[in-house]
């Protein structure tokens, strides 16, 4: 294993500031949009979600890589995020269950990224500046250079970005002797979405993200399911009129993150870019239909318009989230269709709204 801890690195920002630290992982330069996530723990289950897919993190826990890395604890097949800004990046580890090093891994993925940095610094100017595009590099010192290059970077507005990160082809997960088959719109699905569903007795298919609603129905679902992923919703007409099919043949429905956007917009509610987004798994959201509080998993730079959804006749508020006050759940008058914002599968995160996949199998049940 090669460590490149002490060689120096540079992150710049759209707006002109730079930060200088030493690299890690991969010497190479990437670039993204900034974020950030304000997990204590998942390092690795964020690392790997498609959600996060184009976007560089920046880890507000200040030690990353401490406990290396696990194959049990990912998401997806690969590495998603475009790059890593943390304060201590650790290449020694101590969990036994660990199969390798951040280092390594890194290495093994083509992933770049930068320690020793400022995160505090860095992510208050990030809360008050909004969302924005960086480069980091650890090959390239120029900060003129890397400014041109980071010019050249389109910002997530606009970008349709699922269809990087879906499928290529379906397939299945679960026990084919289930009770139930649902069948699952890949937009960038996590794999603990389809753990918890197999856990509940479910079959499911899990189709690319441009499979049409008639393709999937050849299937003979008993309900469907929208995922999430990254991207720009508004960019997704293919999703929505999907989504509008589904709901035209009167078919459960439940969607999650980027499937909730969808459902609003096939609802004819706006979607909007936030100023910084949610991502953590300490969001407090309270279900209104129940007057229950419960701690949540999110990961969204996208939401619904307020405004739109208290104007539509057709939509109904379930969740709101406490801190913001933004819509965290919505549910179709007259259909068996609802969606959250957050991440009910909560991985990492607490469990408080796993319940939610237990409502969904009783509505298609029903």
């Amino acid at each position: 294993m090669t460590s490149y801890s002490k060689l120096p690195a540079i992150l710049v920002l759209e707006d002109g500031t730079v930060f200088h630290g030493k690299a890690a992982g991969k010497i190479g330069t990437t670039t993204g949009e900034i974020c950030f996530n304000t997990g204590t723990t998942g390092y690795q289950e964020i690392f790997t979600d498609p959600s996060y897919y184009g976007q560089i993190m920046v880890t507000t826990n200040a030690h990353i890589g401490n406990y290396g890395i696990d194959e049990d604890d990912t998401e997806s097949e690969k590495i998603q995020i475009a790059g890593l800004v943390c304060k201590n990046f650790n290449i020694n580890y101590s969990r036994k269950l660990a199969d390798q090093s951040i280092q390594t891994y890194f290495e093994e993925q083509n992933l770049v990224g930068i320690s020793d940095i400022d995160t505090r610094s860095l992510v208050r100017h990030i809360r008050d500046k909004g969302a924005m595009n960086a480069i980091i590099s650890s090959e390239n010192l120029n900060i003129d250079s890397l400014k041109a290059e980071l010019a050249k970077v389109p910002s997530m507005a606009g970008l349709e970005l699922s269809s990087k990160v879906s499928t290529k082809e379906p397939y299945y997960y679960g026990s084919e002797d289930a009770a139930i088959r649902i069948a699952v719109l890949d937009l960038g699905i996590k794999r603990n979405i389809l753990r918890n569903f197999d856990s509940r007795q479910v079959y499911a298919k899990v189709f690319p993200a441009k499979t049409t609603f008639a393709e999937m129905e050849q299937w003979e679902p008993d309900g469907y399911f929208i995922s999430n992923g990254p991207g720009d919703p508004s960019a997704m007409d293919y999703a929505i009129n999907t989504v509008k099919e589904i709901l035209a043949a009167d078919k459960p429905m439940f969607g999650i993150c980027l499937g909730h956007q969808i459902l609003a917009l096939a609802n004819g509610i706006r979607t909007e870019k936030m100023f910084n987004g949610h991502r953590g798994i300490n969001h407090p959201v309270k279900n209104i239909i129940s007057n229950r509080c419960e701690i949540t998993s999110q990961n969204h730079g996208f939401g619904v318009v307020r405004e739109d959804v208290e104007k539509s006749e057709n939509i109904e508020i379930t969740h709101i989230n406490l801190n913001d006050n933004s819509i965290e759940g919505i549910r179709v008058k007259g259909k068996k269709a609802f969606s959250v914002q957050y991440h009910p599968e909560s991985s990492p995160g607490p469990h408080d709204s796993r319940y939610l996949f237990d409502e969904f199998v009783s509505m298609v049940k029903s």
